[in-house]
């Protein structure tokens, strides 16, 4: 039986680099995937760090680029992805029987898998997936730029529920790569400015050199700062992307009148809101949305097609990567995420 390298989470807070046995095809029409570079994940830190997993073992890893290493043996398309073929893999399987599912709005599924968290994922050398979840990389996109992919199209997802005119001011809570995204996809959209809101001072940095506004709270309120930079008005279009209740509020807040708000973010704690705030809702008319996941389908117009189409041209996703660790670091560069005495930005295994 084939082995290969893996990231196994065997139990809660505890990863570990060893050899495992590669699964067999669970199907006909899956083809086997050489994962080449596989990213991090907040969601990742919750689940191998904080009781989230569905089970133990667990190979993580939902954020990944590789080669076909064998084919589908009788895929759902006719071209086919042939052995060596460069590819991305959207990470949710769904059922393609439930109602979301008929409309396409694979996010929705009730009934779905998940490459990463339900079934192991691609913090391995090898991982299968249906060739139905599979998406040809352009060739002027390199593969560990297209291992972004999946953040970039949540990115892209909710800023895709914000009605952008040409000359909107927007805003972004929270810097870390899904906001600086956020920001980048807002800009392409016709926002003339874009404020990013974050206490890291070399995000900040970050977002400053691609031409976004910083604003760092621990210098005072973010709120009042974005309407004194918008003559007292507020931000037309608002994505929150940190998931605390503070800054979900402050995003609510920042609105200007007619102003649109997306909660990206996954809220860690209770999101309460007062009576004044919630009147100020009203009386500004805001709009608030939630956004989930991305969109896989229809081909060629969708999140996951318009992110390859702009990955180095609009979209800068090489600049986000602060580590290119090894599986066999795996373990330890976990524990200094967690353990938040460094610098880290976009983390990407290079397999």
């Amino acid at each position: 039986m084939r082995r290969m390298k893996a990231l196994v989470l065997e139990r809660d807070g505890a990863l570990r680099c060893t050899e495992v046995a590669d699964p067999l095809r669970p199907g006909p029409e899956w083809a086997l995937i050489r994962v080449a570079f596989s990213g991090i994940c907040n969601s990742d830190i919750h689940r191998g760090f904080g009781a989230g997993a569905y089970r133990y073992p667990l190979i993580m890893g939902h954020e990944f680029s590789g080669t076909v290493e064998e084919p589908a043996e009788a895929g759902r398309f006719p071209r086919g992805f042939p052995k060596g073929a460069r590819v991305t893999v959207f990470p949710l399987i769904p059922c393609r029987r439930c109602i979301p599912c008929q409309t396409g709005d694979f996010a929705q599924c009730t009934d779905y898998d998940y490459l990463g968290s339900r079934r192991d994922g691609a913090f391995a050398e090898l991982v299968w997936a249906p060739e139905a979840n599979l998406l040809a990389i352009p060739e002027t996109v390199g593969l560990r730029e297209a291992a972004m992919t999946e953040p970039c199209a949540v990115a892209l997802h909710g800023v895709g529920k914000l009605t952008i005119r040409p000359g909107d001011t927007g805003a972004v809570f929270g810097a870390g790569p899904i906001g600086n995204w956020a920001a980048q996809w807002m800009r392409l959209r016709g926002c003339s400015e874009v404020f990013l809101v974050d206490i890291d001072d070399r995000k900040l940095a970050l977002a400053r050199s691609m031409g976004f506004s910083p604003i760092d709270p621990r210098e005072g309120d973010p709120v009042e700062a974005i309407r004194a930079r918008t003559g007292g008005s507020g931000a037309d279009r608002i994505v929150e992307a940190v998931g605390l209740p503070s800054t979900f509020l402050q995003a609510v807040q920042a609105g200007a009148r007619f102003g649109e708000v997306v909660f990206l973010g996954n809220i860690r704690g209770s999101f309460e809101i007062g009576e004044k705030d919630f009147s100020s809702i009203l009386r500004r008319e805001l709009t608030i949305r939630g956004t989930w996941n991305s969109r896989f389908v229809p081909e060629g117009r969708n999140d996951w097609t318009a992110v390859l189409g702009a990955l180095g041209r609009g979209i800068d996703a090489a600049s986000l990567v602060s580590h290119t660790p090894s599986l066999a670091e795996g373990a330890d560069i976990f524990r200094r995420i967690i353990e938040r005495k460094e610098f880290f930005n976009k983390v990407v295994f290079a397999l």
